[in-house]
């Protein structure tokens, strides 16, 4: 990434974020909802953990590609994503702690520290989804290519590596 301000590399990543997603997404509509698998952006791809045939994640990150750029920008946040906890364990731990301050008595603390965090969590999934579509996800792949997907093993699971380039590489 050399050569790279640091804006641009956050870009990638959120652009290879969203391809990600609207991967993943493409791939539970195709093999179901009980698949297993993790999946980690980078600025130059993304990588799927989980026991997938090569061909299937190829034609997904294909289909996933094709379906945002003809609009379909909804695939590129996902109730998957690990930004929904992060959002949701940042509201937890900041209005626990906010209103255990706030009280006296050890019984009321925590009490507060319950109820402020139970709410936060509920909150966490439509902020996380925001957090998404305005910080770490972009639907925008225009000039981005997908290079190659390779398939190698790492430990007991299998991984796909989906590289990508923008246009100008």
């Amino acid at each position: 990434m050399a050569g790279l301000s640091v804006a641009d590399v956050f870009e990638r990543t959120r652009r290879n974020h969203g391809l990600e997603h609207a991967t993943v997404g493409v791939l539970i509509q195709r093999l179901g909802p009980t698949i297993r698998l993790v999946a980690r952006s980078t600025p130059r791809g993304f990588y799927i953990y989980g026991q997938l045939p090569t061909e299937a994640v190829r034609a997904a990150v294909d289909e996933a590609l094709a379906r945002l750029r003809a609009g379909e920008t909804e695939l590129a946040v996902s109730p998957l994503c690990g930004t929904n906890i992060a959002v949701a364990g940042l509201l937890a731990g900041l209005s626990s702690v906010a209103v255990a301050s706030a009280a006296r008595r050890p019984l009321d603390r925590l009490v507060g520290a319950v109820v402020a965090g139970t709410f936060a969590v509920l909150l966490g999934q439509p902020l996380g989804r925001l957090a998404q579509a305005w910080l770490t996800t972009s639907a925008d792949m225009r000039g981005l290519r997908v290079r190659r997907v390779e398939r190698f093993d790492a430990g007991r699971i299998p991984v796909h590596w989906v590289e990508t380039e923008f246009a100008g590489e």
